[in-house]
C-alpha cells in the first residue's frame, strides 16, 4: 500500500503536564486533583504519585533537544493550572516562566509548540469548591486560558481548550477510575456541560486577545455493535456512540445535545432552562467557531447489551479499562444511565493495556467525522500509540517492535483516510515519553522513548528511530542518522 500525505502535513508528539513534569510542590506550585488523587490508597498502582514522573520540569532542554534530534515538527504539551495559578488564586511567575522557557527552547529547536490548557490536572482547590460540577469553574477556566495566553500568545500560535473532556467528566465524576476519583452521575453529566462552557468561554476569549488558530482534542471511538441483527446489541452501541462521542460532538458542532441523549440522561441532570444545568446561551457560547479538530484514538469498540461471555482462553481478557488498576478501590462504569453495556473481544491483538489493534477503525472514524458533521474543521490526530512491556537488551536498545508496527500501521491508516477524503491536517504520536500513565502509575510505558525510572535516563527505543524515518521521508528532509539519537543522560 503506499503511504501519502498534503503538502504541510504536520508530524509531531505528544504529552501532559502532570504525567512528565514532576516538581510537583516546587516553585510555587500546589497539588492538582492528581496530587491528591494519588495518594488515595487503591487509586493507582503501588502508590505511585506524580511528584517526580520524569522530572521534564527540570530536564526540559535536553528533552527538547531530544526532539530536535528525532526531527519532530511539532510538540503537544499541556500547562498546569495548578502551576500557573495555584490554588486559583494569584498567577505565579514562576510556572509562568517554565512554559515561556519551554516555548523559547522549542521554537529555538525548530519545533512548533502545540498547547493544550487543561489535561486533567484541575487545581485541588478549585474542586474543593465543586470542581467541573460547579457552573463557576467554566468561568474560572476562561480567566486562567487568558493567563496563559497572555503569557505565550506572542509566541504560541496553536491554541487546544481541553484534552479528552470524556476522562475528566465521566472517568473523573462518574465512574471513579480518575480524579478527582468520585462517583456520582449527575455531576458528571454537570461537569460535561461545564466542560464545554468553559470551552466556549475560553475560545471567546483567546479570539478577542487575537488567538487564530484554536480547537479542542476529543477521544472517539466506533461503537460496533457485537450482533447487527440484534436490537439489544444495536441499542448498546447506540449508547457508546452517544456518550462517548455524539454528547461532546453535537454541542460543539452543531450547537445542540443529540435528542436520545437527552431523554436517556433527563433524570440524571441534563436539563434545560433558566435554572437548570444547560442555560439559554449556553449552547451558542459553547457552539464557537473551530479551526481544527483534535482526535485522540487509540482503539474501537465492540459493543454488546448482553453480558459477557467468558473466553476460553483466560490470556485474552484484557485490563478492564474502567477498572482501577490496584483493585483496592470500588468503580464504577463512565456510561451513566447504561451501565449494563459490555466489551467483547474480537479475537485481534491486544496491546499491554488489553486494548485491541484496529488501525482500519481510525481510518473509519476519520471518514465518518466528515461525513456526518457538515462544519466540521480539519483534523489532527493529537494522539495515538500503544503500551507494551519493553525490554533493554544488552546494547542498551529498546527493540520494540509490537509497538513500531502499531504506530505505522496507523500512520497507514491515516493515510488511507486521507485517499478517502477525510481532511487530516497533523499526527501526533503518544508518548514522547514514558510517564505516570495515571491509574496505572509507572506500569505502563506508552513512550517512544524510554526513561529509566531509576536515573531518569532517555533512551529512544526503535520505534522512535522507525518515526523519525517516518518523518524524514514523508517531507523529503534529510534521513535521521541514529546515531544522532543516542542515549541522552
Amino acid at each position: 500500500m503506499t503511504t501519502s500525505f498534503p503538502p504541510g502535513f504536520l508530524w509531531g508528539s505528544a504529552t501532559a503536564a502532570a504525567q512528565i513534569e514532576g516538581a510537583a510542590f516546587e516553585d510555587g506550585k500546589e497539588a492538582s486533583v492528581w496530587d491528591t488523587f494519588s495518594r488515595v490508597p487503591g487509586a493507582v498502582l503501588n502508590g505511585d504519585t506524580p511528584d517526580v514522573a520524569v522530572d521534564h520540569y527540570h530536564r526540559m532542554p535536553e528533552d527538547v533537544a531530544l526532539m530536535k534530534r528525532l526531527g519532530l515538527q511539532s510538540y503537544r504539551f499541556s500547562t498546569s493550572w495548578a502551576r500557573i495559578r495555584p490554588g486559583d488564586r494569584d498567577v505565579n511567575p514562576a510556572g509562568l516562566d517554565f512554559y515561556s522557557r519551554l516555548v523559547d527552547e522549542l521554537l529555538e529547536a525548530g519545533v512548533l509548540p502545540w498547547l493544550t490548557l487543561y489535561h486533567w490536572d484541575l487545581p485541588q482547590a478549585v474542586e474543593d469548591t465543586g470542581g467541573w460540577a460547579n457552573r463557576d469553574t467554566a468561568y474560572r477556566f476562561a480567566e486562567y486560558a487568558e493567563i496563559v495566553h497572555g503569557a505565550l500568545g506572542d509566541r504560541v500560535a496553536n491554541w487546544t481548550t481541553f484534552n479528552e473532556p470524556f476522562c475528566s467528566s465521566l472517568l473523573g465524576y462518574a465512574s471513579g477510575v480518575h480524579a478527582p476519583g468520585r462517583q456520582e452521575p449527575a455531576a458528571a453529566i454537570a461537569a460535561v456541560h461545564h466542560q464545554h462552557l468553559g470551552h466556549g468561554l475560553a475560545v471567546q476569549r483567546l479570539r478577542e486577545l487575537g488567538a487564530q488558530h484554536i480547537g479542542i482534542t476529543l477521544n472517539l471511538t466506533n461503537a460496533i455493535p457485537k450482533d447487527a441483527g440484534d436490537p439489544v446489541d444495536l441499542e448498546a452501541a447506540r449508547r457508546v456512540d452517544g456518550l462517548n462521542n455524539r454528547i461532546f460532538l453535537d454541542p460543539l458542532l452543531r450547537g445542540s445535545y443529540p435528542d436520545d441523549i437527552r431523554t436517556d440522561l433527563a433524570d440524571l441532570g441534563l436539563t434545560f432552562g433558566d435554572d437548570a444545568l444547560v442555560r439559554p446561551g449556553d449552547l451558542e457560547i459553547i457552539a464557537q467557531p473551530l479551526d481544527f479538530l483534535g482526535v485522540n484514538h487509540y482503539h474501537d469498540d465492540m459493543v454488546s447489551g448482553h453480558p459477557l461471555e467468558v473466553p476460553a482462553d483466560p490470556s485474552l481478557v484484557p485490563a478492564d479499562p474502567h477498572a482501577v488498576a490496584g483493585g483496592i478501590r470500588s468503580v464504577g462504569s463512565p456510561f451513566v444511565g447504561s451501565e449494563y453495556v459490555t466489551f467483547p473481544l474480537r479475537g485481534l491483538p491486544l496491546t499491554g493495556m488489553g486494548w485491541e489493534v484496529n488501525p482500519s477503525g481510525l481510518t473509519r472514524l476519520l471518514v465518518r467525522l466528515g461525513e456526518e458533521y457538515p462544519a466540521l474543521p480539519p483534523l489532527y490526530v493529537t494522539e495515538n500509540g500503544a503500551a507494551y512491556d519493553d525490554e533493554v537488551a544488552a546494547d542498551g536498545a529498546i527493540h520494540d517492535e509490537l509497538r513500531t508496527t502499531y504506530i505505522v500501521d496507523h500512520i497507514q491508516a491515516v493515510s488511507d483516510a486521507i485517499a478517502a477524503g477525510a481532511d487530516v491536517r497533523g499526527y501526533f504520536v503518544w508518548s514522547l515519553l514514558d510517564n505516570f500513565e495515571w491509574g496505572w502509575g509507572y506500569g505502563k510505558r506508552f513512550g517512544i522513548v524510554r526513561v529509566d525510572y531509576d536515573t531518569l535516563e532517555r533512551t529512544p527505543k526503535d520505534s522512535a528511530l522507525a518515526y523519525a524515518a517516518q518523518i524524514a521521508a514523508a517531507t523529503d528532509a534529510r534521513a535521521v542518522d541514529p546515531a544522532s539519537a543516542a542515549v541522552l543522560g
